[in-house]
């Protein structure tokens, strides 16, 4: 199955697939607005801004998996990005990101790329993932690598 396959949610409620970023990098984030790591929403937006027109797809999905630290409503998550951090990225529904109830993108994310040591398991808020246009997913991030930091990187694949 590839990454373009899989069955997402938009925070607005519209179901669909990645099918539409074929053919652009996606950064791929597990978000959570009440975060110590929250600031990083400024960044990710900064780099949505500076390369959507090149083919960046930054995409958030918000968990609360970690310390119970994203709002209980889409929408409510959605109002708290955009006056907070002025995202005009896509949000997707709120999900878990480990587990059995782990959303399937991410249980084919952490298999594709795995963290430290091997571990499959998402550590932390602001875990990215790193996909190129083909749908490969070519990197994984951790949490305190701040959108800055990557940029290189997501540069190298555009």
């Amino acid at each position: 199955m590839s990454i373009y396959d899989y069955e997402v949610k938009t925070i607005q409620g519209e179901t669909g697939t990645l099918s539409d970023y074929k053919g652009k990098v996606m950064l791929i984030v597990n978000t959570a607005t009440k975060c110590g790591f929250a600031p990083q929403f400024d960044g990710l937006e900064k780099l949505h801004q500076n390369y959507k027109d090149q083919g960046l797809a930054i995409l958030g999905f918000p968990s609360s998996q970690f310390m119970n630290q994203e709002l209980d409503k889409d929408a409510d998550i959605a109002e708290a990005c955009r006056i907070n951090h002025g995202v005009t990225f896509p949000l997707y529904s709120k999900i878990d990101v480990n587990g059995d109830s782990a959303h399937p993108l991410y249980k084919y994310l952490a298999s594709q790329a795995p963290g430290a040591l091997g571990t499959k398991a998402i550590k932390w808020n602001f875990t990215k993932f790193l996909v190129d246009r083909g749908g490969n997913v070519v990197s994984r991030f951790a949490p305190t690598d701040t959108p800055e930091k990557i940029q290189s990187h997501i540069e190298k694949l555009l």
